[in-house]
């Protein structure tokens, strides 16, 4: 399960960026862009995260995927098809191989949604 690895290096890159606000954030959601190409299953990454997030800064953070299909284009026919993952890659006209792939290895964070810690100060008379 390369989702697994994957939590792990998109929990790095938030700390890393957590820890370098000049104000202390809570996170509400992430929201990612994962291509079909990339072979990740938003399941198990929302399930890797969940798991791997408990007890720590990010528990609770909802992740958001947003799925971007796989999108290839024949030079041949001059035409963009969506290639079959694991059974077709090559142009359905023309059976080109794929070597022009236009969308789907995408993966990436697109933003961060989060609002600034308050802290409230409570005074004695």
């Amino acid at each position: 399960m390369h989702e697994t690895d994957m939590t792990k290096a998109l929990i790095l890159t938030m700390k890393d960026w957590y820890v370098s606000q000049p104000e202390q954030r809570k996170i509400e959601k992430v929201h990612l862009i994962v291509g079909q190409f990339t072979c990740v299953e938003p399941v198990s990454l929302k399930f890797a995260f969940e798991i791997q997030t408990r007890n720590t800064f990010l528990e609770g953070v909802e992740l958001i995927i947003k799925d971007i299909p796989l999108i290839a284009f024949c030079h041949s026919c001059q035409q963009e098809y969506k290639p079959k993952i694991g059974l077709q890659y090559s142009c359905p006209d023309c059976q080109s191989p794929m070597e022009d792939i236009r969308s789907g290895r995408e993966l990436k964070i697109d933003h961060i949604e989060y609002s600034t810690v308050q802290e409230q100060v409570t005074s004695s008379n």
